[in-house]
């Protein structure tokens, strides 16, 4: 049996057999609703709003919506069978506390019985995806932002940014722009959620943003029928990464934050960090924001311009989506034939601290 790998986002989980060149075979959403003591959903309306989020800005906070997620994911959904439990290969967050890797693997061996366990920090994943082993990830993702040099296979956690915004922070940004342009309809977030995923887009650049105000604006019918016009707010969105003034922040855009990371690393590494960037997470999909960011690279201080890695052409499509589940499945094919893991033997003598010890 293959091992599972699991890359567990604020949105949305990534899990499936450790076969790298296919995408993962289940994407599902990690936030769950809450039902009823005797599993009975009878009256929807009342409990559509009850919602939990086991993932919060990255870092697992409900540890027993989380159990049930996981059960429902190994059993239901990778076929595992109760007693016959296979390895699993995690994906860490940059910066992951350690009380949270030692909690994830205590709950895989205690409750889940797994065979084997490793994990291993999205930064250096995602640039397995893309056959790397040295460069530098910008990862948007739904909660945060992680900036990661890596240099060869090990995170540079001095050089290393997290920063607390994400999709949902741009969400929340449309939704007032929207609201700001359509003050007689009522958007909930999830239609929000969508039209985000639909339409937003990044300018060209600054000069093409600014005449974004006399855009055309387009009409758009949500799921209830009522209709809203949606015109500047699709670019604000992909803008507020590049300007986040927008956003409220008094902080510099992406790029400058990536080159300002990597100018606290030695000098004789800046060429091989920035020549091999490589952008994930979900929001780096947005239409246009590659070309934005590649325009942006140009034209900033740094003497040796970022430059970005184009991932092999044999990799599944949309691989910056779940480069991290991919680079995972990759290195599982390394560290469970290799006995690089923890064993059941191993927890048992050492218990959860193990994981700091096999998986770096």
């Amino acid at each position: 049996m293959e091992a599972a790998v699991v890359d567990a986002g604020s949105k949305l989980l990534k899990a499936g057999p450790a076969i790298p060149d296919q995408a993962p075979s289940m994407i599902l959403p990690t936030q769950m609703k809450r039902m009823v003591e005797d599993g009975s959903m009878n009256d929807s309306t009342l409990y559509e709003d009850i919602t939990v989020d086991p993932i919060v800005r990255g870092f697992i906070r409900d540890w027993d919506a989380m159990e049930d997620l996981l059960h429902h994911v190994l059993y239901t959904g990778l076929g595992w069978e109760m007693g016959n439990e296979g390895q699993i290969l995690f994906t860490d967050p940059l910066a992951t506390p350690k009380a949270v890797r030692e909690q994830l693997v205590q709950l895989m061996f205690e409750t889940f019985n797994i065979s084997g366990f490793y994990a291993s920090e999205q930064a250096v994943l995602s640039l397995y995806a893309v056959g790397r082993i040295s460069g530098c990830t910008v990862d948007i993702g739904h909660g945060k932002i992680d900036i990661a040099p890596v240099i060869e296979g090990a995170v540079h956690h001095i050089a290393s940014r997290r920063f607390e915004i994400g999709g949902i922070d741009l969400t929340k940004l449309l939704a007032e722009e929207l609201r700001k342009s359509n003050p007689q309809v009522n958007i909930s977030m999830c239609d929000i959620e969508k039209i985000k995923e639909q339409f937003s887009c990044c300018a060209e650049d600054e000069l093409a943003y600014e005449k974004t105000q006399n855009h055309v604006t387009e009409k758009h019918i949500l799921p209830d029928g009522q209709v809203i016009t949606i015109g500047r707010e699709r670019y604000t969105v992909g803008e507020a990464l590049f300007q986040p003034s927008i956003l409220g922040l008094e902080a510099h855009g992406i790029v400058e934050q990536l080159v300002r990371s990597i100018s606290t690393v030695s000098s004789d590494n800046h060429r091989q960090l920035l020549e091999n960037t490589v952008l994930c997470g979900g929001t780096a999909s947005m239409t246009g924001f590659e070309d934005r960011f590649q325009k942006e690279a140009g034209l900033c201080s740094s003497a040796v311009r970022p430059a970005l890695v184009k991932p092999p052409e044999y990799m599944p499509e949309n691989l910056t989506m779940y480069s991290a589940w991919v680079g995972g499945a990759i290195l599982a094919k390394v560290v469970f034939p290799q006995n690089q893991h923890a064993t059941k033997a191993d927890y048992d003598e050492t218990g959860p601290s193990i994981v700091h010890k096999k998986c770096f």
